[in-house]
């Protein structure tokens, strides 16, 4: 909105006070009865004041006013809409991308976000088409890893040891399940059982 021309804005004012519009090729002019919802990365009041936008409009739309804070500056959100976005791409992503790791979160919500939400978006979905591990880590969203360490649960801490353990043995011994399975004191049915729990590549 705070980009229109000042030529439009003329006629966008028009529209606002008469609820009238005259479709391209037509000769006649119609009532329509909608809500108009404008939204504007400029300061409009601002842009009055330098003359760059009708005062009388501003007014016009100004009726009820929201101001939406930018994402660094909305506690908690970062996680919710990470996940969200997530859920969103879910049928775009590798098949085995299953969610973030702790340190992917911490670092959402350390950065600055100067892209805003776009920015958000735009690396979320790009570490999920990109990533090829099950959780997405700081470095696949292309983040620094900084901040204090998540807190985690015991079982988190095991989970994750649990399956550190059992990628080195996979990768020291690749396509040797019983040398993998002995090497960390295991059946080669519960190595099955914990390569399918991680979804792990053999």
């Amino acid at each position: 909105m705070g980009d229109l021309p000042l030529d439009l804005q003329v006629n966008l004012l028009r529209f606002l006070e008469d609820h009238r519009i005259e479709r391209l090729g037509a000769s006649t002019s119609v009532d329509v009865n909608v809500r108009v919802i404008a939204a504007s990365h400029v300061n409009l009041e601002q842009a009055v004041a330098d003359g760059r936008f009708r005062e009388d409009l501003y007014y016009r739309l100004n009726v009820l006013r929201l101001k939406v804070p930018p994402l660094r500056e909305r506690d908690g959100d970062v996680r919710r809409l990470a996940q969200c976005f997530f859920d969103q791409f879910r049928a775009e992503a590798h098949p085995r991308v299953r969610g973030f790791t702790h340190g992917a979160l911490q670092s959402m919500e350390n950065h600055s976000w100067p892209g805003n939400v776009r920015e958000l978006i735009n690396r979320v979905r790009h570490a999920m088409v990109m990533g090829e591990h099950p959780l997405i880590t700081a470095a696949d969203l292309g983040l620094t890893p900084n901040g204090p360490p998540a807190e985690l649960t015991l079982d988190q801490v095991r989970d994750e040891a649990e399956r550190h353990a059992v990628e080195n043995a996979l990768r020291r011994v690749p396509n040797n399940l019983s040398e993998a399975a002995r090497q960390l004191g295991i059946s080669r049915v519960t190595l099955y059982r914990l390569i399918q729990k991680h979804d792990l590549r053999t």
